[in-house]
């Protein structure tokens, strides 16, 4: 990079950490840090739930999968992603935000008490906690990787740079700062992505080539599915999406609790998805078409990377590598403010009285703390992520893959056909989910997608014939409460959440 570049970045960095002290005007207490006091709008919330779902890990390991197998990428990652979202519009957005209306929640594992029981809880929010470790490792291990590329400093000083930025704005500004960094992370990788885009196609002889150049590449990049990605692994991948995208992964769940209401989480969620369906062929395409402009890379997860160096000015360049700090910080952070909200809000108050009784402030307090510490621990996971198969290993091979049995008790548990699944189902589908997990990853050979699909499928399996043989026991009355409400219409949220019990 040149100076023009550095500096760029600079001034990047600089309007983050701004951004982080602006934001502590709008924290009073736990609640603003964790769910922006129930106040997010619609559009940022969308926007917000858009960047926090992918990081620096689309312009490395999927962008290596875009250069060696094409559009397949589209078809699996996006295309599974936009379905998520709009079925999340309908049945689940809507009733996170209920959810926070009635009880007051402020993490995405704290209604578990209610719909289950403590243990239940316990076991839900600590599987969580360290299956993020894994997935914020990878997005940290992303980001060092591209520094790399672009600067040629180390991984692991990449990764400790960006995570001492995250670290500052993060824990002073809590969901506020992130979700005013989402939207100038969204800002910025349109305007560097759309540059990329027209560079390329200039390249390539003008906007025909968005559908000739499919006919010079190599054969099966314009196909549905190819190589080991087959209808088999996007079976897979739709059901990790669904779980990971409404509310499985915590820091998305958040951005629908913090909705002022149903009605505006549900058109957040939209809003997510059609950003889906349209930005990823703008940003795929030049790596798509990079087996013409960079052919037989030795490193495929170097393609964005390259391509950038090659075909942008100087100060662009900047941009480009600006917008990926900006999408790994954006989805890093997010996720570390919700797992503090687990830690600080349902483990600790059940590890030790102490925690039980906190206000606002002294809450607020202790989850700066604990996003610390919760980010440090990440940051020691991504240095290291070649020992659990590198970062395509992180994302696929153990966090979609445990996903299910983290999140099926939690999302199902939501919703009314599954009424009669208690703290049995829930542990038991857990259990076996992790079960079908080590057996399809050292006992069976399967292909990818299966051993994705697996433990999601085998999860589900048993939450539900647990839910049916259980059809015929009454409810607790809590329970049953709180069904009523979640099940409620669109309307009014006095009318919508009324159903549920109060949270004393």
């Amino acid at each position: 990079m040149e100076f023009l570049d550095y500096l760029v970045v600079a001034a990047f960095f600089l309007l983050i950490a701004a951004i982080g002290v602006v934001a502590v005007r709008k924290i009073h207490g736990s609640g603003d840090y964790f769910v922006g006091g129930g106040k997010i709008p619609w559009w940022l919330g969308g926007i917000s739930h858009h960047v926090s779902g992918h990081s620096g890990v689309v312009f490395v390991a999927f962008a290596a999968v875009a250069y060696q197998y094409g559009f397949t990428l589209y078809v699996w990652w996006a295309g599974s992603i936009v379905i998520a979202c709009v079925v999340g519009a309908f049945c689940f957005a809507p009733r996170w935000a209920r959810l926070r209306i009635a009880l007051s929640i402020e993490s995405p594992t704290e209604y578990l008490a209610l719909r289950y029981n403590v243990p239940t809880q316990q076991l839900m929010a600590w599987c969580g906690v360290l299956l993020k470790l894994l997935d914020v490792g990878s997005k940290w291990a992303s980001i060092g990787i591209l520094l790399h590329g672009f600067t040629g400093m180390s991984v692991a000083a990449g990764i400790w740079i960006s995570g001492g930025v995250s670290l500052f704005y993060i824990t002073v500004g809590g969901m506020w700062a992130d979700l005013y960094t989402d939207f100038l992370q969204f800002l910025v990788q349109a305007v560097a992505g759309l540059v990329l885009f027209v560079a390329v196609l200039q390249h390539l002889g003008g906007v025909s080539s968005i559908w000739t150049v499919w006919d010079r590449l190599p054969p099966g990049h314009g196909d549905f599915f190819h190589g080991p990605y087959t209808p088999v692994f996007l079976a897979g991948y739709i059901a990790a999406a669904m779980l990971s995208y409404n509310g499985g992964t915590w820091n998305l769940a958040a951005r629908y609790i913090g909705a002022p209401s149903a009605d505006s989480a549900r058109n957040a969620a939209l809003l997510s998805g059609a950003l889906y369906l349209v930005w990823p062929l703008f940003l795929f395409f030049p790596v798509w078409a990079a087996p013409l402009l960079l052919p037989n890379l030795a490193d495929p997860t170097q393609a964005y990377v390259l391509l950038t160096r090659q075909y942008l000015p100087a100060g662009l360049v900047g941009l480009v590598l600006a917008s990926m700090f900006a999408a790994t910080m954006s989805m890093t952070t997010s996720d570390t403010n919700a797992v503090s909200s687990v830690i600080t809000r349902d483990i600790l108050p059940v590890i030790s009285r102490r925690f039980r009784e906190l206000d606002q402030r002294q809450s607020l307090r202790l989850a700066r703390l604990c996003t610390l510490l919760f980010t440090f621990l990440t940051l020691l996971v991504g240095i290291e992520a070649e020992r659990f198969g590198g970062v395509i290993g992180l994302v696929i091979s153990w966090f979609l893959a445990l996903i299910g049995p983290a999140s099926v008790p939690m999302l199902f548990g939501l919703l009314p056909a599954y009424r009669h699944a208690g703290s049995a189902a829930a542990i038991a589908s857990i259990l076996a989910g992790i079960g079908a997990f080590v057996l399809t990853t050292h006992a069976l050979e399967l292909s990818q997608g299966l051993r994705m699909l697996s433990p999601i499928a085998t999860s589900l399996a048993v939450f539900s014939a647990i839910a049916w043989l259980n059809r015929n026991r009454p409810l607790r009355p809590a329970v049953a409460e709180l069904m009523r409400g979640l099940a409620a219409p669109p309307g009014p949220e006095e009318n919508c959440a009324s159903g549920l019990p109060k949270r004393s």
